[in-house]
């Protein structure tokens, strides 16, 4: 048990660091390793989002305190997410688990590429990021994440930066709404356990250990992430990113054929 604590803590501190400086890969890492280490994918993601909880909160009042919010985008953002990030809950509770990990695998390999694609491209301060389109593009980041056990980052934060938006301001306010996200997210798979639709979330009670470690591990991270958006380089995060959850996925993937 306090192995699977400290190595959840070490994960959720480096997930949470790299989140806060680019707007994206806690939810992705958190759940590329749980799946690794054989988990479902319904328990994968609602660990994942149960720990964001709390390190988002955190989170997002280190941004607010550097002032590296857009309100005006956070609030076309974040209730649009909510609703995406719910209907992508109940698709995965809906579900059995070995049929949607497949799925899911592929998905977070795709999320790797796609980190890794945006980082050799680079990323360039711009203008305001057109606003037509942010509302769909927090529905599809919401289910996404939800669905996924991570995708909020990597699809709103990259679309919106590749649209023009200064990644200061887009990495703040995409992490500040990231909280309302996954506290919906987490009363979803809640519901869910508590209406009886969810018949593997046993898991949650017999992996409580990496869930308080990808808590606290996330908590002494996130109040750096204000500070990190300003100093750290971004591209050779999202480089390291990128083949982290490819690799992670790749082992997941031969975990399955193996088995």
């Amino acid at each position: 048990m306090g192995g699977d604590f400290i190595l959840f803590a070490v994960v959720g501190f480096l997930a949470q660091l790299i989140d806060g400086a680019l707007g994206m890969a806690y939810g992705v890492i958190s759940s590329t390793v749980l799946l690794s280490l054989g988990v479902s994918p319904a328990y994968a993601s609602a660990t994942a989002h149960a720990a964001e909880v709390f390190t988002t909160a955190a989170s997002a009042t280190s941004h607010v305190a550097h002032r590296n919010i857009d309100w005006r985008l956070f609030w076309r953002l974040a209730p649009a997410g909510v609703l995406g990030g719910v209907l992508g809950a109940y698709l995965l509770t809906s579900v059995d688990g070995s049929v949607a990990r497949p799925f899911v695998t592929a998905y977070l390999t795709i999320m790797g590429c796609f980190i890794l694609y945006r980082a050799f491209r680079g990323v360039s301060p711009g203008l305001d990021p057109k606003t037509h389109f942010v509302a769909p593009l927090g529905v599809v980041g919401g289910f996404a994440d939800a669905a996924g056990g991570g995708g909020w980052g990597p699809v709103v934060t990259s679309t919106l930066v590749g649209s023009g938006g200064k990644p200061r301001y887009v990495i703040g306010t995409v992490n500040a709404a990231e909280f309302l996200l996954a506290s919906s997210i987490s009363a979803a798979f809640l519901f869910a356990l508590l209406s009886g639709h969810w018949e593997e979330a046993g898991e949650l009670v017999d992996h409580a250990w990496s869930v308080a470690g990808l808590v606290v591990g996330g908590l002494m991270a996130a109040p750096l992430a204000g500070l990190v958006v300003k100093r750290v380089p971004t591209r050779g995060l999202m480089y390291a990113v990128g083949i982290l959850v490819i690799c992670l996925a790749g082992y997941q993937t031969w975990d399955m054929l193996a088995g």
